[in-house]
Parts: C-alpha cells; sequence; structure tokens
C-alpha cells in the first residue's frame, strides 16, 4: 500500500478537530492592531463576545466586556472619562480594571460591580488579548515576532473577514498543494507542490519545509524580485505557532553569473481569531528584507497578495457553507500532503477537549 492509500485509510480513525470543535481560549489572540487601540471606545467581537478595547492616559491598553453589569447596555454607547469608561444608561463609571468606582444613584460604589477584563500585551504593531483562564496567561505564550518593527524589514499588511472557522484557515495554510491551481502561477509552480515535504511536531506546533534546487521562480515572487523567469533554489518552511498564529518563511537564492549566491527572503506572519464559531477576523503580514525603499514594491506585493488571499477566503466560505447547510457530518479524504494539516487538527482537538475537561471538572 502507498503512503498516499495509507493516509487515506486511515483518516477516518485519525481524530482530528473540524467547524464544530469548541474554540480554544486559553491563547493568545489578536485583539487588535496597536494602530487601532487609542482613547477612542472600539468594540470587537472576540471568540463569540463584543470586547472593549481603548488606552489609558499612560497609553496601556485595556480590554474588558462591552456590557455593562447593571443592564447589559453597550458600553462603547457611554464615553471615556480619563482612565474609566462612563456607561451611558445609569452612568455607573468603572476602571481600566472593570471595577465600578461610581454610581450616580448610590452614595458608595457597589463593590461588587465588575467588569470582566481580559489580560492584553502590546507587542510591535499587535495587541494581544487571553480570553481563557486569566490565571494561565503566560507572557511567554506569546511567539516573538521581530521582523514586523525591525528597520531591517518592510512590510506590507493587511486584514479581512473571514466566514469560515478559524481550523479551516490554519489547514489553508499549511497546504502548499492548493496553490498553483487556486491561485495559477504567481504563488508557486507544479514542480514546487511536488518537491519533498518534510513533518514534525514539537508540542502544540508543527512545522513543515520543502526544498527545490534549480528551478523555474513562481511568477509573482520573481517579478517582485526582479528575476521573472530566472532559475533559482527554493526553500520554505511553515509552522502552525498557536491556534491564533501561522508564521512562513520563504528563501530564494538565484546564482549570478559570477557565482555569488544572490539570497531574497520573505516572512509571512497571518493571525487570525475567531469573532464566533465560524468566523474570523484576519490579518496578514508580509515582510521582505531587500529593496526596503521601493514604494512600487510594497503596492506589487500588496495587490499580488491580496488578490490570493481573498481566493482562499472566498474558497473557505464556499467550503464553510455547504458544511453549514448539510443535515449530517460530511465524510472527507485525507491523503499524504494532508499530514500537516492532519497534526494541527489533531492538536486542536486535544486543545479543546483539555479545556473542556476542565472546565467540566473544575477540582
Amino acid at each position: 500500500m502507498s503512503l498516499a492509500e495509507s493516509t487515506a485509510s486511515s483518516a477516518a480513525s485519525f481524530q482530528m478537530a473540524d467547524h464544530r470543535t469548541p474554540l480554544v481560549r486559553n491563547c493568545w489572540y489578536m485583539g487588535a492592531l496597536a494602530s487601532e487601540v487609542g482613547r477612542t471606545l472600539m468594540v470587537r467581537r472576540v471568540l463569540g463576545t463584543p470586547v472593549l478595547f481603548y488606552r489609558t492616559e499612560a497609553g496601556l491598553p485595556v480590554a474588558m466586556d462591552n456590557r455593562c453589569v447593571h443592564r447589559s447596555f453597550p458600553l462603547d454607547k457611554g464615553r471615556l472619562e480619563g482612565d474609566c469608561v462612563r456607561c451611558g444608561y445609569h452612568g455607573m463609571r468603572f476602571d481600566a480594571s472593570g471595577q465600578c468606582v461610581e454610581m450616580p444613584s448610590l452614595r458608595r460604589a457597589p463593590g461588587h460591580a465588575k467588569q470582566r477584563s481580559y489580560p492584553v500585551r502590546e507587542r510591535g504593531p499587535v495587541v494581544w488579548i487571553w480570553m481563557g483562564d486569566a490565571a494561565k496567561a503566560d507572557d511567554s505564550l506569546i511567539v516573538d515576532l521581530p521582523w514586523l518593527d525591525s528597520d531591517a524589514w518592510r512590510t506590507v499588511s493587511g486584514s479581512a473577514e473571514v466566514d469560515a472557522n478559524y481550523v479551516a484557515m490554519h489547514e489553508n495554510l499549511l497546504d502548499h498543494t492548493h496553490f498553483p491551481v487556486l491561485h495559477g502561477d504567481a504563488v508557486s509552480t507544479e514542480e514546487y507542490i511536488n518537491s519533498v515535504l518534510k513533518v514534525r511536531q514539537e508540542g502544540n506546533k508543527v512545522f513543515m519545509t520543502r526544498e527545490l534546487p534549480d528551478s523555474p521562480v513562481a511568477a509573482g515572487f520573481g517579478h517582485i524580485m526582479g528575476i521573472p523567469g530566472r532559475r533559482v533554489d527554493s526553500y520554505s518552511d511553515s509552522c502552525f505557532e498557536s491556534p491564533a498564529l501561522h508564521v512562513s518563511h520563504s528563501r530564494f537564492v538565484e546564482s549570478a553569473p559570477q557565482g555569488e549566491a544572490r539570497p531574497f527572503h520573505f516572512n509571512i506572519t497571518h493571525v487570525f481569531t475567531p469573532a464566533q464559531q465560524n468566523s474570523i477576523h484576519y490579518w496578514w503580514f508580509f515582510s521582505r528584507d531587500f529593496q526596503l525603499d521601493n514604494p512600487e514594491i510594497d503596492g506589487v506585493l500588496a495587490a499580488g497578495i491580496n488578490k490570493a488571499f481573498t481566493e482562499d477566503k472566498d474558497a473557505l466560505s464556499w467550503i464553510q457553507a455547504i458544511k453549514d447547510e448539510a443535515v449530517e457530518p460530511l465524510p472527507e479524504l485525507s491523503f499524504a500532503p494532508d499530514r500537516p494539516g492532519m497534526l494541527m487538527r489533531s492538536v486542536l482537538l486535544r486543545l479543546a477537549n483539555e479545556e473542556s475537561k476542565y472546565s467540566a471538572n473544575p477540582s
């Protein structure tokens, strides 16, 4: 039996997360771009919960439920007073920790009246939020992304709302075999997706790599690097870092006539946060380490990436619609190239099950 046949035949017994699996909450998710959070009340739905974001006068980001604990009035319809939020219904005032510090109709603020607030951390262009057990909000779990605010890299970015589950988005990013089919030759080539795939799992992370020496460069990358039609050595790696984060690195090396290597590097950062079960907020950052002062490349790169990501968004939304309309679970086949996604889905299922078990047995 071939590896592909073996993988397909064993897929039914391989336990994997899908669009019905409960969302993992104990994770640092992207709440907002740092540039979005300021001295104006902003709301974003995160894991099914409307969350209010703002900054204190000292510039620290704050996140709390956007629902007054008194009568569920949306706090963003109130106003910001110093570091506090004033509810626009009965005037209760909450500090940055969520504690009520004033209620106009009472002489003393009710000490038990407290909004649920969430741990937040600002790292470069990202404000991260922890929606799960606050006692488990370990700062060391925030993945370092130094290229996003380094002078040695130039980054273009974008965002989208996607009507799909985050399991599907992670699997899409670990599946390079769809590149030349869905995206044409702009992103990859058939020769590249048939190169040797190496996969490994380390704890809750899944890594995959591909290498292809002396092959035609993909049209989109070739145009951006100024070497269209040339032959290059191609290297790429992708990593499922967490339920919120996927990071890829690509390196292309062209041999100059004199035999000197000419490398080009790209770091692609995908961050997505479930708005609710089957819809996500999606941010992408595409970084390069060459021609840092060329804004023309920024425009070409942004246009190409937006086109590819829109194709992904449409594909995943169509797939989600089919699953939503199904009256019973839909069986799917898996094959050898699906191995990275299958491992990722097993990790997500285990994390979700562990949280469910803890919630059911808090002792």
